[in-house]
């Protein structure tokens, strides 16, 4: 029940797993309920290099995505103003340290003097950021890669040709049609919801897709709705899109996150256009201060004339996520199921999961179905736990005190338990192996470093035997030296972005 990036996505992924277009053999029918007057909010452009897997998965073709969607390589985050304020910059790359599995790069790096930023010493990628270079070739297969990446996109762009593919090539049967009532079971289930222009409809699962209104979960379960705007605060967001210069204006290989007094602004490149907001609190500064600050950034970029033009579109929301995700036979996918805000591009990531998670696990019987919501609760509790503690760390690690809003974000009482523990744990040894907790954790241990250490963050070294602390520091030294000469290579052989989005658009990518 929901269109945009988040049914959609869902409904892809469950058909293409379970095959239930027109030649398989079908054991159940999959429905997409749309309302056709509720316009979708269009903005999450960020991916994780996960969004190529699910693209696969669903049997999308890279090439027709990238066409489509106005779609761009996104390599990672690039920070600016986090630290003081005062043109700092940092990282966080989406490929891991060189040789990460086996070498903690981590302490060497703090035993360097006149080191380069840790992400420059550790990972070639970073290279590529300044150059607007791509991750990977023409040459290269689709969704293959060089350095690995996810994609800037527009999400209506996306939302269409996801429903697309999956009305013509999945068997997902499109219904468009407002829902009137929700019809409860004998046992407490949802029977059926009905419509004002295609009857009743009668399900087994229901999945809610329709947004912060949480019809299912929220409004007819009435699962309550956990905030966490004690622990991150930001509650709006200013949203825009600029144009280029000149059309043929390199495109960023990365998002640029750039911090403001009272949130952060956020920068992301398309072949078209440059999607550009503001996300603030409400509560540490004015909706029109926050527009100030943004049409600021925005001459800066684009110029007077293109900050004239622009007319910002606000979207207020509440941080936090539903107490429960999947109650009885309803499971709520995207913002249904919660939202904390843009930074590191996690909405998403957490549909993909969702999505991934109710196709593996999908109940053989009603029975099987309230095993299988326990597990997904207990799972998508620590996701949601995991991005409150990963996003807070940016704003922890901050040295600002321009502003209320950055002073509060230090204060204990904003800080998750969990965080401050890592935190006392990390100023005498630097994350790695032992600091992951799952398989599926959200933010691999490297992610912890490039925040950590990009932010000023200082482990204290560890005493351990001369002979082998020699041996490492040899060994350290020439993984350094292998990452600096692979990022030069990198930087002579890879194309520009806009370079080979032009190639993809004229001759397409290899089909794997």
């Amino acid at each position: 029940m929901g269109g945009g990036s988040a049914g959609w996505l869902a409904a892809g992924v469950i058909a293409a797993e379970h095959r239930i277009d027109a030649g398989s053999e079908q054991t159940f029918e999959l429905v997409l309920i749309e309302s056709p007057d509720v316009p979708t909010i269009g903005v999450g452009e960020g991916t994780w290099p996960s969004m190529r897997s699910t693209l696969q998965r669903i049997g999308l073709s890279e090439t027709d995505f990238l066409r489509e969607c106005d779609a761009s390589f996104k390599q990672g985050t690039w920070f600016r103003d986090w630290r003081t304020g005062n043109g700092d910059t940092y990282s966080h790359p989406f490929t891991v340290p060189i040789e990460f599995a086996e070498t903690n790069l981590a302490p060497h790096w703090l035993a360097l003097t006149d080191a380069p930023a840790y992400a420059d010493a550790v990972t070639p990628q970073t290279a590529l950021f300044a150059d607007c270079l791509a991750p990977k070739q023409i040459t290269t297969p689709e969704y293959a890669f060089v350095v690995n990446y996810g994609y800037h996109l527009d999400a209506g762009k996306f939302a269409e040709l996801l429903r697309r593919h999956c009305t013509e090539k999945l068997g997902v049967k499109h219904v468009k049609a407002n829902v009137a009532q929700v019809n409860a079971a004998r046992n407490g289930d949802i029977h059926s919801v009905t419509t004002d222009s295609a009857g009743e409809i009668v399900g087994d699962l229901f999945i809610d897709c329709t947004g912060t209104k949480s019809l299912l979960l929220g409004e007819h379960f009435g699962v309550p709705f956990e905030s966490q705007q004690a622990y991150l605060f930001n509650d709006t967001a200013l949203a825009a899109q600029v144009p280029y210069t000149d059309e043929d204006q390199p495109i960023q290989s990365c998002t640029h996150s750039t911090a403001q007094t009272a949130g952060w602004i956020w920068d992301i490149g398309l072949p078209t256009r440059r999607g550009t907001g503001h996300v603030y609190s409400s509560a540490h500064i004015s909706d029109d201060e926050a527009t100030a600050q943004l049409l600021a950034y925005i001459t800066e970029i684009a110029g007077d004339k293109a900050a004239a033009d622009v007319e910002p579109r606000k979207i207020r929301f509440a941080p936090g996520h539903r107490r429960e995700f999947w109650h009885r036979n309803c499971v709520a996918l995207g913002m249904s199921s919660g939202f904390i805000e843009p930074l590191e591009a996690s909405a998403l990531v957490m549909i993909e999961l969702a999505a991934g998670m109710i196709a593996d696990q999908l109940p053989a019987n009603r029975e099987v179905m309230d095993i299988v919501a326990r597990r997904y609760n207990r799972k998508f509790l620590r996701h949601w736990n995991q991005i409150i503690e990963f996003l807070k760390l940016h704003y922890v690690l901050s040295e600002r005190d321009d502003s209320a809003y950055w002073v509060e974000n230090r204060a204990a009482r904003s800080i998750p338990d969990k965080l401050s523990e890592q935190l006392s744990l990390w100023r005498h040894r630097s994350p790695w192996h032992q600091d992951a907790e799952a398989v599926d954790d959200l933010f691999p241990t490297p992610s912890y470093q490039y925040i950590l250490y990009g932010m000023g963050f200082r482990t204290a070294p560890r005493r351990t035997a001369g002979y082998r602390q020699d041996q490492r520091q040899r060994q350290a030294s020439e993984l350094f030296r292998k990452n600096a000469a692979r990022a030069a290579q990198l930087q002579q052989a890879m194309p520009g972005n806009r370079e080979l989005l032009s190639k993809v658009r004229e001759f397409g990518l290899q089909a794997l």
